[in-house]
């Protein structure tokens, strides 16, 4: 029989720091270039843009994969929880089966006694 351990995992959560990761690095490399670049203000304002559409495609993917990952490991577990089930109904079916027998054993012993008498 196999052993089932399952351990709760707190992917929301890890999404959400990876995502604030991603978000915050993104805004402080934006900013920094910002800061100090030699450009012109429309110069500027372009690479700005650009840094901003580049960090939501980022943030676009990031999300997209943990979505992906998360979907995996629900269809993992619910594979194992299916393997689960069917393990215990055949448990249950062979208890089941054990005890009738058992039952019909003591009938028969019974109606031996009976007889008997």
């Amino acid at each position: 029989m196999k052993n089932y351990d399952f351990e709760p995992m707190d992917v929301t959560n890890t999404a959400k720091h990876v995502l604030t990761g991603v978000l915050v690095g993104g805004l402080i490399g934006a900013t920094t270039m910002w800061l100090f670049a030699p450009h012109s203000g429309e110069e500027t304002r372009n690479d700005l843009l650009d840094k901003a559409s580049e960090l939501r495609d980022r943030t676009t993917d990031t999300v997209n994969d943990t979505v992906t990952q998360v979907k995996s490991k629900a269809g993992h577990l619910r594979g194992d929880v299916k393997d689960k089930s069917q393990d215990l109904k055949s448990m249950g079916q062979d208890l089941l089966v054990e005890q009738l027998e058992r039952a019909a054993e003591a009938l028969e012993a019974a109606k031996k006694a009976v007889k008997d008498f």
